[in-house]
């Protein structure tokens, strides 16, 4: 098995892209990929004969939100784009100002949405960690936990940029309604996550 380091080592360096909010979706994308592990370990078994069809269809699912969310990463980077290039816009009139304001906080708007994408895609992810958690193959119970946290991990994670981004955000309602539905996530979801790396634990303790 050969790894790709090309994005781990992009995002160690000081280029501002990739950042956190790649990261987050990459994150996303390998809780995805973990997930899909243990439904692979557990399709074709006899003993969750019953769930097949359910494990086949969280399947299909979990390959979907993992292509969106490797697609986030290249988003969440091209997002960031015009938010710097606003930055660097002449301000020594008014006129330039306000053309460079306007600027910013459009840009702005994008840099929030792409991580409320990501959220949104994480949140699926920790309902099928969830699914894969309580019907999978018991052999692969541990990694189901890891999908989980991971995923967590990425919620998380991306509603950090949305924060930073809001609070420069001059239109109140604009900024209160990033804010208040990346908190909604991390209060279901989060928690959601949370509860299967518990539920996880007690059962590999038994």
């Amino acid at each position: 098995m050969t790894i790709d380091q090309t994005f781990i080592s992009e995002l160690a360096t000081k280029a501002p892209t990739p950042g956190g909010g790649g990261a987050s979706a990459y994150c996303g994308a390998l809780a995805s990929a973990l997930a899909s592990m243990v439904g692979n370990l557990t399709v074709g078994k006899k003993k969750y004969a019953s769930v097949e069809t359910e494990v086949e269809q969280a399947l299909e699912e979990l390959a979907d939100l993992r292509e969106g969310l490797i697609a986030l990463i290249d988003a969440d980077a091209q997002a960031f784009e015009p938010l710097a290039a606003s930055w660097k816009m002449p301000s020594s009139t008014p006129r330039e100002q306000e053309i460079k304001r306007r600027a910013t906080q459009a840009a702005l708007v994008d840099a929030c949405a792409i991580p409320l994408e990501i959220m949104g895609a994480c949140a699926k992810v920790i309902v099928l960690c969830e699914f894969m958690a309580h019907n999978g193959s018991v052999m692969a119970l541990s990694d189901a936990g890891v999908a989980a946290l991971f995923a967590q991990a990425a919620l998380e994670g991306a509603s950090l940029n949305i924060i930073i981004n809001a609070q420069s955000l001059e239109d109140e309602a604009i900024a209160t309604d990033f804010m208040t539905k990346q908190r909604v996530l991390i209060e279901t979801y989060g928690n959601k996550a949370r509860e299967t790396y518990l539920f996880v634990r007690a059962q590999l303790a038994q």
